[in-house]
């Protein structure tokens, strides 16, 4: 088994173009990509395989503790440029994004920037793992990923999050440190999310066996000692 990196678009440009049997993506396939995989008769099937708790984290050292999606949506297309805007210091935000291949770049820009372009300034990061250290050491920095990358790194605070203005703060922590698997499940947490697998066609033989094993109990328990979400009802 050989596993390459790179984000969700480039795991579904090479099952396009056949050279992998499967394309992780943290996305949803797009309708090009689709079309494009039907036009090489790699009809792509999507298979959920894990929940996710999509987090926004800023240092420990800022006071702020909750934004709305609203609020995270002005931030990173540049329309609020200072944290004495959204209740923290006068001081101007540092935004950290992923690349534009990534799923969660692309999950961003359109659940919350609703489709509007990021800031220009944006410092693009490898992975999201870059983005903890990034955050951890600019005391006025911004990021965003997976929850899995946060609940346990050390000089991070990840933000409760308001759908709207005047609604509710959620954490999607739970108070073991973990993610908070009801928040996912009802969607009450404003950015929660599936994770795929991709196949070209139906999967067969080793492909089939390996997404089986990922969707039974070892491989749901995994998800979840990883700091994912298991599929519900797993």
């Amino acid at each position: 088994i050989q596993v390459t990196g790179g984000g969700s678009g480039t795991g579904i440009a090479a099952l396009i173009n056949g050279t992998t049997d499967l394309a992780n993506a943290s996305r949803r396939i797009k309708s090009e990509e689709k079309v494009a995989a039907e036009g090489a008769k790699r009809t792509p099937v999507e298979i959920p395989v894990a929940m996710d708790a999509l987090s926004i984290v800023v240092n420990k050292q800022n006071p702020v503790a909750t934004l709305d999606l609203i609020q995270i949506g002005k931030i990173y297309t540049g329309y609020v440029n200072n944290w004495k805007q959204v209740g923290g210091p006068d001081h101007a935000i540092i935004r950290y994004s992923r690349e534009s291949s990534s799923g969660t770049y692309g999950f961003i820009k359109d659940e919350v920037l609703k489709g509007r372009d990021y800031a220009p300034d944006c410092q693009t990061m490898p992975g999201t793992s870059a983005v903890a250290e990034a955050v951890a050491r600019d005391p006025w920095g911004i990021g965003y990923g997976g929850v899995s990358y946060f609940a346990k790194a050390a000089g991070l605070k990840i933000l409760s999050i308001k759908k709207t203005a005047s609604g509710p703060a959620v954490s999607p922590l739970a108070s073991s440190g973990g993610p908070e698997f009801k928040v996912v499940y009802d969607g009450s947490y404003g950015l929660s999310r599936y994770l795929y697998v991709y196949s070209p066609g139906p999967p067969k033989g080793d492909p089939k066996a390996f997404l089986d094993w990922v969707l039974g109990p070892e491989g749901q328990k995994i998800v979840q000692e990883v700091d994912y979400i298991p599929m519900p009802g797993k």
